[in-house]
């Protein structure tokens, strides 16, 4: 069955605009009750938790409305990160768990992710059972059968609780100086609280959401900021989420960025070394060629999957490992979460440092990150390149040139009529030069 509403990270679009509207979040709502009561004569119960935009108050009645008229018991946790609902969905026994996000989008988007009862995103034929139901007509239960809504109050507090336990029982952040940016987002009150009770001087940026801020020249997509926050407070480092919490990037005392691909190698290797291990690593198809060559020189094994937390999960389970990500920040530590964890990634990051004795800034530069260029072409359709001999030709030459020192990658987006050129190798100005002629062929033919 070909999928109409939900991609690979939930479902996501535009508020105001198909298929995210109050009416659509209704009819959602209902969908994904009937289908997690099916069979059954006991009451289901789900979260509900969401960002700070303010379309967010919105759709939370909506789905509320929905689930109810389902004959689903429904827990509203109001902001919270999208980690911290995969794990409550766990602690509290829930029979799924729903965000309502659009992650590091500006305000205008919103979405939906939903976690099924052991904390992982649904699966496909969940997700195709709900949609076979969203555009059928919506039959409320009678007044006995209907389900119940109440206010969790102290959801940031056991999410918190649950943050500081990923760490050994006495690890302490005293002597640190960090900036932590929050994106006027869903981490913005668990966040600092975090690393304050872990004992850090903690500097807080964009914790004042109004609904209408979030992403807004600031968090994880805009690190500016951060990093200049950082150099004037002669901070230990910066840490930046996005609007959901599930993304983190570092600035180290330079003011320099230290992306997902240098966290997990930091990760990587902290566990390599420890009495815990590092038994491999997953990533996707963009992350750095760098990351690749030094968990190598470790002899820690490393695969891709193609593009997004999804596919990197699927490989985590399938290879029995628990380390995984983008170069977005996207860091998955499975052993810990089910789902990425900005918050827990970044304790592992600063567990990391704490045992290393060294700083940030040094601990980046144990793995080599190779330069990396990409050019987006816009089409004037959709339409399959693989067969293209021109563009095939120009990729061939292209890794000929870099002689083993590089890769290209040509991905059609999933939403948009482009084609993301990319080529990646130990040298800037070839890699430069090589993209704008792969793209520059890609353009001339389909373009």
């Amino acid at each position: 069955m070909k999928r109409k509403y939900f991609g690979t990270d939930g479902i996501r679009g535009t508020v105001g605009e198909h298929p995210i509207t109050a009416d659509f979040m209704l009819k959602l709502g209902y969908a994904a009750g009937k289908v997690l009561t099916k069979n059954t004569k006991v009451k289901r119960r789900v979260l509900i938790g969401k960002d700070t935009r303010v379309s967010g108050y919105m759709f939370e009645s909506a789905l509320e409305a929905g689930l109810i008229a389902a004959g689903v018991n429904v827990d509203m946790l109001g902001p919270m990160p999208t980690p911290a609902i995969a794990y409550l969905t766990r602690a509290f026994r829930a029979s799924a768990g729903i965000v309502i996000s659009a992650s590091h989008n500006p305000v205008g988007d919103n979405g939906i992710k939903f976690f099924s009862s052991n904390g992982y995103k649904l699966e496909d034929a969940t997700e195709l059972e709900i949609e076979s139901l969203i555009d059928k007509p919506l039959i409320t239960n009678d007044s006995f059968n209907l389900g119940k809504a109440r206010r969790i109050s102290d959801a940031t507090g056991r999410y918190v609780e649950f943050c500081k336990g990923s760490l050994p029982s006495k690890f302490s952040l005293a002597g640190l100086k960090i900036v932590i940016d929050c994106a006027n987002g869903a981490v913005y009150n668990a966040a600092p609280k975090v690393f304050k009770e872990l004992g850090a001087d903690v500097i807080s940026l964009a914790v004042e959401p109004n609904g209408f801020n979030i992403n807004d020249e600031c968090g994880s997509t805009h690190m500016g900021k951060l990093c200049a926050r950082v150099i004037e407070e002669e901070a230990d480092f910066g840490i930046a989420f996005d609007g959901d919490g599930d993304r983190v990037l570092f600035a180290d005392a330079q003011g320099e960025i230290v992306d997902g691909d240098e966290l997990i190698f930091i990760i990587a290797r902290h566990r390599h070394e420890s009495e815990q291990g590092c038994n491999g690593v997953a990533g996707t198809l963009m992350s750095n060629l760098g990351l690749e060559l030094a968990l190598k020189d470790l002899g820690i094994p490393f695969e891709r999957t193609s593009v997004g937390d999804r596919y990197v999960v699927e490989a985590l389970k399938n290879n029995g490992w628990s380390l995984g990500g983008e170069g977005s920040g996207h860091v998955l530590c499975s052993d810990l979460n089910t789902t990425g964890d900005g918050i827990v990634a970044a304790l592992q990051v600063v567990k990391a440092i704490s045992h290393s004795g060294i700083t940030l800034c040094k601990l980046k530069k144990q793995m080599r990150k190779f330069p990396q260029v990409m050019i987006n072409v816009r089409l004037s359709k959709k339409v399959d390149i693989s067969d293209n001999e021109a563009i095939n030709k120009s990729v061939y030459a292209a890794e000929e040139v870099l002689s083993g020192r590089g890769r290209v990658l040509l991905r059609p987006s999933g939403t948009e009529p482009i084609i993301r050129v990319m080529v990646e190798g130990d040298n800037q100005e070839l890699v430069e030069q090589q993209v704008k002629i792969i793209a520059g062929v890609v353009e001339e033919q389909v373009g």
